[in-house]
C-alpha cells in the first residue's frame, strides 16, 4: 500500500503541524473538532502539549485499523507523510505504545457511538426494500495476542492435555446493507454463544428495519426477542428444521410455526409464527445445496 495512503499534502507548518486536516483523509471523515470535543467529554484531553497530543493517538488508533499488518512505527509514517518536508515527532514502538495506553478506550468507544448508526436515505434504493431500512447481522472472531494479560479475559481453547491456539475474541455486528456502515458491535470471549452477544444488538431494531441473518439465527428465543422489537426479518434456516405446513400461501409459500426446545414453554403455547420460502439452487459444485429461508410474519 502506498506511503501516503493515509495522508493528503496540505501547506502545513510547524506551528500547526497537528491542525486539523493535516493528519490525512481520516480527518476529512471524522471532523477534528468532534475528537476534540469527545476527548473533553472523556476528561482525557492532555493539560500540556505533548509530541504525541491525544486528538493524533485517536487518529493514530484508528489508522491501525486499517492497516493491521503494519508496525506502530509504519502506521505513524502512514499517518504523517503528506506532511512532506514539515518537520515531525518520529516516536519509537514504544511511545506510541505508550500514548495509545494514555489515551486508554473510553475515547474511542464514545466516538464510536457517537458516529455509528444507520446513514442511508429514502433516495438510496439499495438500503431499503418495500420502504424498510435493510440491515444485517453476523459473527465472527479474531484471533488477540498470546499474552498473560490477555488470556486473563480471552480464554485460549483447551484440549486433554494443554490449552492451544490464540485467545479468540467473538464480535457480533449489526450493519446497514448497501451503505455497510456500522448501526453497532459487540464483542467479548468467544465461550459466549453469538446468539447471546446478537441479543445485545436487538435495541437498534424497529419497525422501520427488515433484518437480515444466517441459519444459526433461526432459534426460537433469538426470534420471539426480535419479534418484540417491530422490526421484520428474513433469515436463512438450517436444512436440518422440518416445519409442518400450517397454511399454504398462493406462490408457493407456506405459513408455519418455530416452538420453543423447552416442554414448558410449549405447553404455555409459545411460537413464532413465520412465512417460509423454499429455494433450490442449481450449481455445478457439490457444496451447494438446497437453502430455505424463513420470514418474520
Amino acid at each position: 500500500m502506498p506511503q501516503n495512503s493515509v495522508s493528503v499534502r496540505s501547506g502545513a507548518t510547524a506551528l500547526d503541524v497537528y491542525a486539523p486536516g493535516h493528519l490525512g483523509e481520516l480527518t476529512e471523515i471524522i471532523d477534528p473538532e468532534l475528537v476534540d470535543a469527545v476527548l473533553e467529554d472523556t476528561g482525557v484531553r492532555q493539560q500540556r502539549l505533548r509530541l504525541l497530543p491525544a486528538r493524533v493517538v485517536v487518529y493514530f488508533v484508528l489508522a491501525l485499523a486499517f492497516f493491521e499488518r503494519s508496525s506502530y512505527q509504519a502506521v505513524w509514517a502512514k499517518l504523517t507523510a503528506g506532511l512532506g518536508s514539515v518537520p515531525v515527532a518520529h516516536p519509537c514502538a514504544s511511545s506510541l505504545a505508550r500514548a495509545r495506553r494514555r489515551l486508554g478506550s473510553g475515547p474511542l468507544r464514545h466516538l464510536f457511538s457517537i458516529l455509528a448508526g444507520p446513514v442511508a436515505d429514502h433516495r438510496q434504493s439499495c438500503a431499503f426494500y418495500q420502504g424498510l431500512r435493510l440491515v444485517a447481522v453476523d459473527g465472527t472472531t479474531l484471533s488477540a495476542p498470546d499474552e498473560e494479560t490477555v488470556t486473563r479475559h480471552f480464554r485460549k481453547h483447551i484440549g486433554r492435555v494443554r490449552a492451544f491456539g490464540y485467545p479468540l475474541v467473538r464480535m457480533v455486528a449489526l450493519v446497514e446493507c448497501g451503505t455497510r456502515a456500522l448501526v453497532d458491535a459487540v464483542f467479548g470471549p468467544d465461550d459466549v454463544g453469538e446468539l447471546a452477544y446478537a441479543r445485545r444488538l436487538l435495541g437498534h431494531l424497529d419497525a422501520s428495519m427488515l433484518l437480515l441473518a444466517d441459519a444459526y439465527y433461526d432459534a426460537f428465543d433469538f426470534l420471539q426477542a426480535m419479534q418484540g422489537t417491530g422490526a421484520r426479518f428474513v433469515l436463512r434456516s438450517t436444512r436440518k428444521r422440518r416445519p409442518t405446513v400450517r397454511r399454504p400461501l398462493p406462490d408457493g409459500s407456506y405459513l408455519t410455526a418455530v416452538l420453543p426446545r423447552r416442554y414448558r414453554a410449549r405447553a404455555n403455547g409459545q411460537r413464532v409464527q413465520v412465512r417460509v420460502v423454499e429455494a433450490w439452487l442449481t450449481s455445478s459444485s457439490p457444496t451447494v445445496r438446497g437453502a430455505r429461508s424463513c420470514g418474520g410474519c
